[in-house]
């Protein structure tokens, strides 16, 4: 069987050596990589798979409210068996995740081409994510969708980091975007973004790097800049190195 990344993320696997292995080449052709494909191969699991068991409770409730609005707005039929009903609620209500996710991945990957100097007519709100980064971080030779491996057994790819900084002395920079379709005046940082965050940073092999998130909105142009306290971060890796024996033990990862 041959290792292949495909060119959506919609894998969570990753190689020894840091390479993504979101799928894997089958009998009947290529497809997603399952927990059975990583025990044979040896392959790591991704930071957000790790974290992805923890509870997360904003998005469980905004999942609730799609649901909720989705059988509002989509009546039972004369004689729609219930199941059929309950089928079409719950696929109208995926739809407007589905979308949000589209957009987001849309934003991720034009602000990636940016940083790979890829020539294009850039949105708005790139040049406003390159001045928020630069006016906090300064000038910085940035990386962008590096991939690792780390020996404690999970692999990742971070959307933007940068290493160690001569000037200022401190240890490189991580960065991860967030988008959203809403104002961000009131966005915050959750529990979950400073395990990612400090996961990131130990596989990058930069344990002291300052870690932000950059929120994102495409349709406004906003950009939010957050950083996280390193007291944040170091609790932050010791949860997330708990969850990671959990996810190892439960599922028979070595």
């Amino acid at each position: 069987m041959i290792v292949k990344e495909k060119v959506q993320e919609n894998g969570h696997w990753y190689t020894k050596t840091g390479e993504p292995a979101y799928s894997v080449e089958g009998k009947t052709g290529t497809r997603p990589t399952t927990l059975r494909d990583a025990r044979k191969l040896g392959l790591l699991p991704s930071v957000t798979t790790i974290i992805g068991q923890l509870s997360k409770a904003g998005l469980d409730t905004w999942k609730q409210q799609q649901v909720l609005l989705s059988a509002l707005t989509l009546p039972k039929l004369p004689d729609e068996p219930e199941a059929d009903w309950l089928a079409r609620v719950m696929k109208d209500s995926k739809e407007t995740g589905r979308k949000a996710a589209e957009r987001g991945n849309d934003i991720h990957a034009v602000i990636q081409s940016f940083y790979e100097n890829v020539l294009a007519d850039w949105p708005p709100y790139v040049r406003k994510v390159e001045q928020t980064i630069n006016e906090y971080f300064g000038n910085q030779l940035w990386t962008s969708e590096r991939s690792f491996a780390h020996p404690d057994g999970f692999g990742g790819k971070v959307d933007l980091s940068s290493r160690l900084d001569r000037v200022s002395g401190w240890d490189g920079a991580v960065i991860d975007f967030k988008t959203k379709d809403t104002p961000l005046d009131k966005v915050d940082v959750y529990f979950e973004h400073i395990l990612q965050l400090a996961a990131y940073r130990q596989g990058l092999e930069l344990p002291h790097a300052r870690c932000a998130i950059v929120f994102v909105n495409g349709t406004t142009n906003e950009v939010k800049l957050i950083e996280v306290e390193e007291e944040e971060l170091q609790k932050g890796w010791e949860c997330y190195w708990h969850l990671l024996k959990v996810y190892q033990l439960k599922n028979g990862l070595k």
